[in-house]
């Protein structure tokens, strides 16, 4: 399946998908790339403050590491393209409009959506209500 890059098709197509686990994003000052891997983090940033983590909440607390909120992921499952324009301002302006902070990673294949924990259930909801308007339009009348 290749990826999509019309907007349309991608909101119509996105079947979002909340994760079980608990996330944290953690920094750690003076650290670089490859430090602290036998935690798992499902991603990793070099950004010139440290090296910032987005771990399961158990492995930062196994650890000692602090954060700041915790934070449920969903998947936007729709291989959508690293070269496709506006989804994330999409899906950010709609959770916006419900008061919902989105932190937006985008991997290879699909776009992950984290969520303060406690407005998961309410922000799955509000992609699924795009998802579906989007859908409703691409369908023939």
């Amino acid at each position: 399946m290749s990826a999509i890059t019309d907007l349309d098709t991608l909101l119509a197509s996105m079947h979002p998908i909340a994760r079980k686990e608990l996330f944290v994003f953690c920094t750690i000052p003076g650290q670089a790339y490859g430090s602290f891997a036998a935690l798992a983090p499902i991603a990793s940033f070099q950004e010139a403050e440290g090296l910032t983590l987005i771990l399961e909440r158990q492995a930062a607390d196994n650890a000692g590491l602090k954060y700041d909120g915790l934070f449920s992921m969903i998947t936007l499952s729709v291989h959508s393209s690293l070269a496709a324009v506006g989804l994330t301002a999409c899906v950010a302006t709609e959770l916006a409009q419900s008061g919902i902070s989105a932190n937006v990673v985008a991997a290879y294949f699909h776009d992950h959506v984290f969520v303060p924990a406690a407005r998961a259930g309410e922000a799955l909801a509000v992609l699924t209500k795009l998802a579906l308007r989007h859908a409703s339009k691409a369908q023939p009348s």
